[in-house]
């Protein structure tokens, strides 16, 4: 998986000047039709602007289906929310298409960025009634390369092949963030096509980049709303020249068959928190969130000890919550899988003795010893059947006899996660060897407090009750 972060400075232009300069076949756009399926609004125009308007000067058709709103690219934007953000860039898309020569509407799917994993079958039946418009044109497919490093690039141009591949239609995938992150041993040279721009093209293009200002100035003045294509980023689509790639020969069956979403039972794959970190250091807005931060404060308050001996945090993120439990146990473990996350915890966890920071993924790495407070907050929903098994089983097993249980998560259905946070407490409340003794509902979230069976109260504790 390929982590890359967009503020970074990336591969010189030059360098893909020099590697470019090799022959390549050229592509071959001798079609009645061109279909265009972007994960984001501006993923055609960085991508294939040029060659929207090479065949629209031509007179070819084109279709344009655009999967998300980009509305998460400003997750800590102060003056745009995701709605207004959505609104902004499909306004921007519409101004783009019409620069490059598109004719018809861009049909928008409104499918959550960042979360097309769930939607694969959406896309794909969204590609399929084009096709189907498209009776028997020639039509040559157009998406964002799966192997850009972007998760909702990756989806997108799996379920463009797949569907191609059993219609026997030709598709070819432009590659984006790889000339930011990558270099020429990155390139599938093999596959590799160019389309020649001609001075009009190239006007058309850079016109049509300018209409997604979103993405290229500045929302405001305001942290989080910097530019999201720096210079050095945009001097990639302003050569004479678009590099398209063809299928990998083993392109598969449908979404149906061989790219449908993941099953139930599996767990979230590592990749997918790498990618979150790698596109923003806060990706939950544990740091920036009234949200939050109240979240916090309703879990610390709900523990029913003033102090415990030692804590064990499953899945510590960078360290929001880390922070508070050391102020109130002896010895305090935390872990988590991303290694980025990590390393802000132990910036922030600087000098604190009593904590521990370890990369493990859970439920395979759960630690062994033992403790009186456990903490599941966020975490239990990533986990497949299972691994939510093994991991429910890893939390009781390490409680002490006086220990406690604390679970906190997220009630909204996220595409990526293999189930509710309801389902997760509902596992919890079933288990024998539970006892409930704190439940704090809301609309948004649920937390919960277990012991062994025969916890008592904090009441009963303090002797206020028998």
């Amino acid at each position: 998986m390929v982590s890359f972060d967009h503020r970074d400075a990336g591969t010189d232009e030059r360098v893909w000047t020099t590697a470019l300069g090799a022959a390549l076949p050229a592509l071959d756009l001798n079609v009645d039709r061109v279909i265009v399926v972007a994960a984001h609004p501006d993923d055609e125009s960085l991508g294939a602007a040029g060659l929207l308007a090479t065949v629209a000067a031509r007179g070819v058709a084109i279709d344009l289906i655009v999967v998300t709103d980009g509305e998460a690219s400003h997750p800590d934007s102060p003056t745009h929310s995701p709605a207004t953000l959505a609104l902004l860039r499909r306004r921007e898309l519409v101004e783009a298409a019409r620069i490059v020569g598109l004719g018809d509407a861009p049909v928008f799917l409104g499918l959550p960025d960042g979360g097309t994993g769930e939607y694969r079958h959406a896309v794909a039946a969204a590609l399929r009634d084009a096709l189907d418009r498209a009776g028997d044109d020639r039509v040559l497919v157009l998406s964002p390369w799966r192997g850009d490093g972007h998760h909702d690039h990756r989806v997108v141009g799996e379920v463009v092949e797949a569907v191609c591949a059993v219609r026997g239609v030709r598709s070819r995938a432009f590659p984006i963030w790889l000339w930011h992150w990558g270099g020429p041993d990155d390139v599938p040279w093999e596959r590799a096509e160019r389309l020649a721009l001609d001075p009009d093209a190239r006007e058309a293009k850079a016109r049509a980049l300018a209409a997604h200002a979103s993405q290229l100035l500045p929302l405001s003045a305001a942290p989080g709303d910097e530019v999201l294509l720096h210079a050095r980023m945009r001097a990639h689509f302003e050569r004479d020249a678009e590099v398209f790639f063809a299928p990998e020969p083993a392109a598969g069956a449908e979404p149906d068959a061989v790219a449908a979403a993941p099953a139930a039972a599996d767990s979230v794959a590592p990749d997918y928190f790498d990618d979150m970190y790698a596109r923003h250091d806060d990706p939950w807005g544990f740091d920036s969130r009234w949200y939050e931060e109240r979240k916090r404060a309703v879990l610390l308050a709900a523990l029913p000890r003033r102090r415990y001996r030692s804590a064990f945090e499953a899945g510590c993120s960078t360290g929001a919550v880390t922070v508070a439990l050391a102020d109130r146990c002896d010895r305090v473990l935390a872990v988590d899988l991303a290694t980025a996350a990590l390393a802000q915890a132990r910036r922030r966890l600087a000098g604190r003795e009593n904590v521990e920071l370890r990369r493990a993924m859970l439920p395979d790495g759960w630690p062994g010893g033992e403790f009186d407070l456990v903490v599941v907050s966020e975490v239990a929903y990533y986990w497949g059947d299972l691994d939510l098994d093994r991991g429910l089983a890893a939390s009781v097993g390490s409680l002490s006899p006086d220990g406690h249980l604390v679970a906190c998560h997220w009630r909204h259905p996220v595409a990526e996660y293999p189930r509710s946070g309801d389902s997760v407490h509902d596992a919890l409340a079933s288990r024998p060897d539970l006892v409930r003794l704190v439940r704090h509902e809301e609309e948004d979230f649920v937390l919960e407090v277990f012991g062994r069976p025969g916890a008592r109260s904090v009441a009963a504790e303090a002797g206020l009750v028998p």
